[in-house]
């Protein structure tokens, strides 16, 4: 698949941004995991060259790995998303998409994990597309895709992604990339505005798997066949 773009995952040693980055490696994309420390980049990366043989993955620091495609995917806990954000003011170039992952859980403070922090733009998203640099279009997207899921490269995936933002093009883009992995589908929840309501199934999810001592998803029942993207 040398066509596909290289897609930049800033956090890319977290638990998401790793997960993402295997079923990606998987699917035969290119991946730039980013992290705070080229060493801890690099070190993912071997180790995902370990897992896919073959695999088109390098490791670099977040604000080198930006540059490397015109997706970006910020999978950080929200506690650095601001952190983040403002180191790669120089590196986001105008007509990049971000897209946002990050979910206000309470445990950004030391709080339970099962409930939200109130985010005065409206959403950890909207929060994002104000700290961008202008020309920036940020798209959310991946809440509800657990971590351990997207590790456990046996498993079967059979989820819905929630993709929000005020561009359909922007959102096809994205899910464009989303749908390279097997088993998802990509899901468009309206303008951006609705990530404050798709934000809040993360620790809606983290409740039910938490009684139910599973990795749970999200399904929709209803929506018609075929690419609803064009």
């Amino acid at each position: 698949m040398a066509d596909l773009p290289t897609i930049p995952i800033v956090g890319g040693t977290g638990a998401l941004g790793a997960g993402l980055a295997l079923r990606w490696a998987q699917a035969g994309a290119s991946i730039a995991i980013g992290s705070r420390s080229a060493e801890r980049a690099e070190e993912a990366a071997a180790k995902l060259r370990e897992q896919v043989p073959g695999a088109q993955v390098e490791g670099l620091l977040n604000e080198d790995a930006v540059k490397r495609g015109e997706i970006v995917f910020l999978t950080v806990p929200f506690r650095n998303q601001s952190e983040n954000l403002n180191n790669l003011r120089e590196a986001l170039q105008p007509g990049q998409i971000l897209v946002d992952c990050t979910v206000p859980l309470a445990a950004a403070v030391s709080g339970k994990a099962t409930r939200s922090l109130g985010v005065w733009q409206g959403s950890a998203a909207q929060q994002a597309q104000e700290m961008v640099p202008d020309g920036v279009t940020v798209v959310a997207a991946l809440h509800t895709i657990g971590a351990p899921t997207l590790a456990d490269a046996d498993t079967e995936l059979a989820e819905d992604v929630l993709i929000c933002g005020d561009r359909k093009t922007d959102k096809a883009r994205v899910a464009r990339l989303i749908e390279l992995i097997p088993g998802l589908r990509a899901v468009n929840a309206g303008p951006l505005e609705m990530a404050r309501i798709v934000e809040q199934l993360t620790p809606l999810l983290i409740s039910v798997n938490v009684r139910y001592k599973a990795h749970a998803g999200i399904q929709l029942t209803g929506l018609p066949d075929g690419d609803h993207w064009e």
